[in-house]
C-alpha cells in the first residue's frame, strides 16, 4: 500500500506511533521458553585434566584424560609419545598459563613460551617438572646446596656450635657484661669496688699526654698506679717526662689503669646493677674487651670480651663462615671449589690395587724415582706402616704421611717440589705436566671452607666431617646428638628440618650420597629424586608433578621406597604424572596411560587409558600387557663379552 503523504510503503508519522501505542498496550505474545546457555565443552569436571588434540611432534591429534590427585603412569615404548605429551604438552601449557598470570613487568624477564600445539587443555594446574637434566659445570653445586640441608646445617653450627683452639683444645669463651654482674653478685653486702681498663694502646704512635687528653675529653678523670687513685691532671704534671713518650715504647703502659667507676655492692638495689651494667659495658668498648674488677681489700678479676685463646683471636661463629660460596667463608685458595690445578692422585696412583711396595706410586718406578721409594720405605718399615696394603685400603692417615713424607724420608709432594725448583730441565717439566690435572686443595682437603671453620664443632666433629659422611651415617650421627639443654632448644626447629630431609634422602634409596657430593657427577634419575625430596620439604599442594623416568639407576630394592614417596606426594593433594618403563612402578599406578602401539611414526596414539587392572582387557595386543603378563620377555643373553684381563672379576682400582 502506497501512503500519497510521503509516496512510500511507510505510514505517517502520526499512525506509525499510534500503532507503536497500541502494541505496547497489547499483551505479550506467548513465546517458546528460551533454553539456557550450554559451552561448547559439555564436560568441565574439576577432577580430570582433559586434553584435546595434542599434535607434539609424533602424537596424532591425542584426546587424553588424567584423574587429577592421582598417582598417573605414562608408559609405553620409547618414542612412542611419552615425552610429547607430558613434557611438551602438559608442562608446557602448564607453564606458559603461569607466566601469564603475571603482571607485564615480570614478564619482561622472561623468554616468551611458545603454546604447544594443542586444541584445548581443561582443568590444568600449576606444574612442575622433574626431568633427567644433569647439572651443568656449576662446580660449587653440591647436594647439600640442592637439598637445602647444609643452609641448615650452616645455621645449626653458627647458633649452637662452640669453638676450640687449636692449641690447646680448650673451647674459647667470650665474657660478657652478665658476667661480671654475677661474679659481683657473689660478693658480700657492702663492699667497695671498681671497675678499671688498661690505658688503651691501640694507636701506638700516640704519645702518653695525647691518650690521657682524650680520656679527659671522655669524662675520665683518675688513674690507678701502684695501687693508688690519682687525677689524671696531677699525674700528668707529676710525670712530664712519661707523658711525652709514646705509648707503644713506654714499659710502663700496661701498670697504669683508667678508673671506669666507683661503687658499693648492695644486692637488692636495682638502680645501682643498672649502673654497673652501663660501667662494664663502658670498660669494655673503650678498652676493645678488657675489663678489670677490683673488690677493695680483695683481689682483682680481669674479664675479657674477646674472642681469643692461646694467643688466637679467633671468629665468632655466624652462617658465612661455613657459606663456600661466600669469600668470607670460603677456602682462599681453591675459592671454594674444593679443588685446585696440581698434582692429580688418580695420575700418580693409576692403579689403588697395588701397594707402595709393589709401586703404586708411578712417578717412583724410575731408576730417579726408586731411589726415593727405598728411602721412603726404609723410614715405613720403623714406624710400621702397612707397606704391603693396596692403596685403595689404607687410611685418612696414612695415604697423608705417604703423600707428605715420614720422618727423614720425604713423601710425593716432596719429590714433585724437588722438580719444581729445577724446572730448568725439559725432563722435569716434562714430568710435571705428565702428572698436573686437578686435584684436592691441600689447604681445605677438599671441604672448601677457610680452616677457622673446623675450630667449631658440635658434639666434637666440625661441619666438614659431616658432610664427607654418607647419608645414612649422617642421618644417625644427627638422631643421636647429646646435646645440652639449652642447646638443644635452640637448634629444636633446625633439627626437625634438617632429619626431615635426610629422611627423605634415605626413602628414595640415596643414602650412599654425601652432601659434599658435586651436582654435576650425578646421574639423571639421582638428580630427580634429589629435587623430588626438596619438593616434599616445601609441602606445596594442588600442584601438577611430571617426573620423567625418576627410576634411572635406582636399585631395585629401593623401588619400594620411591613409590612411597611418590605417593606421599599425591596424599599431600598433587597430581603426580610419571613417566616409567619400570614394572613395579607401573603396577603401582592409579591410572595407566598405554602410548603406543610402536615407536617414531608407528606411534603417537593413546593405546589404553585407564585403571591397571583394566589393560590386560581393553589393550590385550598392547606390548605393554605382553610384557606384563609375561607373554613377551627380555631373555639373558647366551654369550656375554669377555672382560679384558687375566681376571674375570672387577677389583677396586682395575681398570678395563
Amino acid at each position: 500500500m502506497v501512503y500519497p503523504e510521503n509516496g512510500f510503503n511507510l505510514p505517517p508519522p502520526g499512525l506509525f506511533l499510534l500503532r507503536i501505542f497500541a502494541s505496547l498496550m497489547a499483551a505479550p505474545p506467548k513465546t517458546k521458553k528460551l533454553e539456557p546457555f550450554r559451552p561448547l565443552i559439555t564436560d568441565n569436571d574439576p577432577h580430570w585434566i582433559r586434553i584435546r588434540g595434542a599434535r607434539s611432534n609424533n602424537l596424532r591429534n591425542v584426546d587424553l584424560d588424567i584423574p587429577r590427585n592421582e598417582l598417573v603412569v605414562i608408559t609405553g615404548v620409547s618414542g612412542s609419545g611419552k615425552s610429547s605429551i607430558t613434557m611438551d604438552t602438559l608442562y608446557a601449557e602448564g607453564q606458559r598459563r603461569y607466566v601469564e598470570s603475571l603482571s607485564s613487568y615480570a614478564r619482561q624477564f622472561l623468554m616468551r613460551m611458545k603454546k604447544p600445539d594443542v586444541d584445548m587443555i581443561h582443568g590444568i594446574c600449576p606444574a612442575i617438572a622433574l626431568e633427567q637434566k644433569v647439572s651443568g659445570g656449576n662446580n660449587r653445586s653440591t647436594v647439600g646446596s640442592l637439598t637445602e640441608i647444609y643452609d641448615f646445617l650452616r645455621m645449626l653450627f653458627a647458633r649452637i656450635g662452640h669453638t676450640y683452639s687449636p692449641v690447646s683444645g680448650e673451647e674459647v669463651h667470650k665474657e660478657e657484661v652478665s658476667d661480671v654482674i654475677d661474679y659481683l653478685k657473689t660478693q658480700k653486702e657492702d663492699l667497695r669496688a671498681a671497675i678499671l681498663i688498661p690505658l688503651p694502646v691501640k694507636y701506638a704512635d700516640r704519645t702518653v699526654q695525647q691518650e690521657l687528653d682524650l680520656l679527659l675529653q671522655k669524662g675520665f678523670t683518675r688513674l690507678r698506679m701502684d695501687g693508688d687513685l690519682v687525677q689524671i691532671e696531677d699525674w700528668l704534671n707529676k710525670h712530664k717526662v712519661d707523658a711525652r713518650k709514646k705509648l707503644g715504647k713506654w714499659e710502663k703502659a700496661e701498670e697504669l689503669r683508667v678508673l671506669i667507676d666507683r661503687f658499693v655492692i648492695h644486692h637488692e638495689d636495682e638502680d645501682n646493677w643498672k649502673r654497673i651494667a652501663d660501667s662494664a659495658l663502658t670498660a669494655f668498648q673503650e678498652s676493645e674487651g678488657i675489663c678489670h674488677v677490683q673488690i677493695y681489700d680483695g683481689a682483682e678479676r680481669t674479664f675479657s670480651n674477646r674472642f681469643e685463646a692461646d694467643g688466637i683471636a679467633f671468629l665468632e661463629p655466624n652462617p658465612q663462615l661455613f657459606n663456600y660460596n661466600n669469600s668470607y667463608g670460603a677456602c682462599p685458595r681453591c675459592e671454594g671449589y674444593g679443588k685446585v690445578m696440581g698434582i692429580d692422585e688418580q695420575k700418580v696412583i693409576p692403579d689403588t690395587s697395588l701397594s707402595v711396595y709393589e709401586g703404586a706410586v708411578a712417578c717412583w718406578r724410575g731408576e730417579s724415582g726408586g731411589e726415593w721409594l727405598k728411602e721412603w720405605l726404609k723410614q715405613a718399615t720403623l714406624v710400621d706402616f702397612p707397606i704391603h696394603r693396596s692403596y685403595f685400603q689404607l687410611t685418612r692417615e696414612e695415604r697423608k704421611k705417604l703423600w707428605q713424607g715420614i720422618g727423614s724420608a720425604p713423601g710425593i709432594h716432596a719429590y714433585f717440589t724437588a722438580l719444581e725448583e729445577k724446572t730448568y730441565k725439559i725432563q722435569n717439566r716434562v714430568m710435571l705436566a705428565r702428572y698436573r690435572g686437578r686435584t684436592t686443595c691441600p689447604d681445605c682437603e677438599g671441604g672448601r671452607l677457610r680452616k677457622e671453620a673446623t675450630y667449631v664443632r658440635i658434639c666434637g666433629r666440625h661441619i666438614m666431617e659431616l658432610i664427607d659422611l654418607p647419608l645414612t651415617d649422617l642421618t644417625a650421627s644427627m638422631t643421636d646428638l647429646q646435646l645440652p639443654e639449652y642447646d638443644q632448644t635452640v637448634a629444636k626447629r633446625l633439627l626437625l628440618e634438617i632429619n626431615m630431609r635426610l629422611q627423605f634422602m634415605l626413602d628414595v634409596g640415596l643414602g650412599y650420597l654425601t652432601l659434599n657430593r658435586v651436582a654435576s657427577t650425578l646421574s639423571g634419575g639421582e638428580t630427580q629424586r634429589i629435587n623430588l625430596t626438596r619438593i616434599l620439604g616445601s609441602n606445596l599442594t594442588s600442584s601438577l608433578y611430571i617426573l620423567d623416568e625418576p627410576s634411572v639407576g635406582l636399585h631395585p630394592r629401593d623401588t619400594t621406597r620411591l613409590i612411597r614417596v611418590l605417593r606421599q606426594l599425591r596424599d599431600l593433594g598433587n597430581t603426580v604424572v610419571v613417566v616409567e618403563h619400570e614394572e613395579e612402578i607401573i603396577r603401582s599406578a592409579d591410572y595407566l596411560v598405554d602410548m603406543g602401539p610402536l615407536a617414531g611414526i608407528h606411534g603417537g596414539s593413546v593405546v589404553f587409558a585407564g585403571p591397571f587392572d583394566e589393560i590386560g582387557k581393553r589393550a590385550p595386543d598392547s606390548l605393554t600387557t605382553a610384557y606384563l603378563n609375561g607373554t613377551m620377555e627380555i631373555k639373558t643373553p647366551a654369550s656375554r663379552r669377555k672382560i679384558l684381563g687375566k681376571s674375570s672379576f672387577l677389583k677396586p682400582g682395575c681398570t678395563i
